[in-house]
């Protein structure tokens, strides 16, 4: 049985869209997101905050970036399009508003002042700035999957667990990881198709200190990758015949998708409500 046979039934939907135009400050749903000329989901990681040597100020180098609390909005200001960003901390509700068009230099100068020395923004239209540069398209992973890792950790509900593995496109209508069918063994990639959106599946996400943290307040939750990892060891389809997904393990502190799309795809659009299908001609389970 062929991967794109699996489960007849299922029809694995499109049903959120996330992009982060800062790295690693929050998100912003969308119904409808149009490819970069990079690969990318436009306005995704657009933008990167970096110190006065060009290094990334984010939460992996400090959890003080998870105090900050952000909303982006398009604005038509009659000439143009323009993305704003409305910011304030966890412990000053006053609110503070930015435009990534014309006010960037404001916005580092406040943020300079939030983490206590010099940043800067930089811009990179055509394929953002995603952690991985190999697998430089969208992340994906499935509802139930957030909704079964909630239960490995009682006092966290879906939306902080969101929170936690912010991944940009999630789907319903399947079973928990049933997204790992879109990874194969190193060397392989999975061609599968969202809307009229061709990907390929590169492996599972690797995961760093950012989820083991209270996405609001930066504190860290106790023991947390160690439950994660014995937790997901289990989640493995080492018992469907021919995935050799697993062989992508060095270890289980991984979560969701990486994928790349095709710099052909450039200008196309997902929406909320497509279908995923994956070609057989990439199928490995047999």
């Amino acid at each position: 049985m062929m991967i794109s046979e699996i489960g007849r039934d299922l029809q694995p939907t499109l049903t959120q869209i996330v992009i982060y135009p800062i790295k690693s400050l929050d998100g912003k749903i969308v119904d409808r997101s149009s490819i970069s000329a990079g690969g990318a989901l436009a306005f995704d990681r657009r933008w990167a905050i970096v110190d006065d040597k060009g290094k990334v100020v984010n939460a992996k180098r400090t959890a003080k970036t998870q105090q900050l609390r952000s909303q982006f909005d398009l604005v038509d200001t009659g000439l143009e399009r323009q993305l704003v960003i409305s910011i304030h901390t966890a412990d000053n509700p006053t609110i503070q508003t930015f435009s990534l068009t014309t006010e960037r230099p404001e916005l580092a100068r406040w943020l300079s002042q939030f983490f206590g020395f010099p940043v800067h923004l930089i811009e990179n239209a055509v394929g953002g700035f995603p952690d991985d540069l190999n697998a430089y398209g969208p992340t994906i992973i499935s509802t139930s999957t957030l909704e079964t890792v909630c239960t490995w950790f009682p006092d966290l509900d879906l939306a902080e667990v969101r929170r936690r593995f912010r991944t940009n496109l999630e789907l319903s209508g399947i079973p928990a990881f049933w997204e790992d069918r879109l990874f194969d063994a190193p060397g392989k990639v999975v061609d599968f198709q969202l809307g009229n959106v061709q990907f390929q599946g590169i492996n599972p996400c690797q995961r760093c200190i950012v989820p083991t943290r209270d996405a609001l307040t930066g504190n860290i939750t106790p023991n947390f990758q160690q439950i994660f990892q014995q937790q997901r060891q289990q989640t493995l389809l080492t018992k469907v015949s021919g995935w050799m997904g697993f062989m992508r393990f060095n270890h289980f502190y991984r979560l969701g998708v990486n994928t790349q799309i095709p710099l052909v795809e450039a200008g196309k659009f997902l929406n909320t409500g497509d279908l995923l299908q994956v070609k057989p001609i990439a199928a490995r389970l047999s």
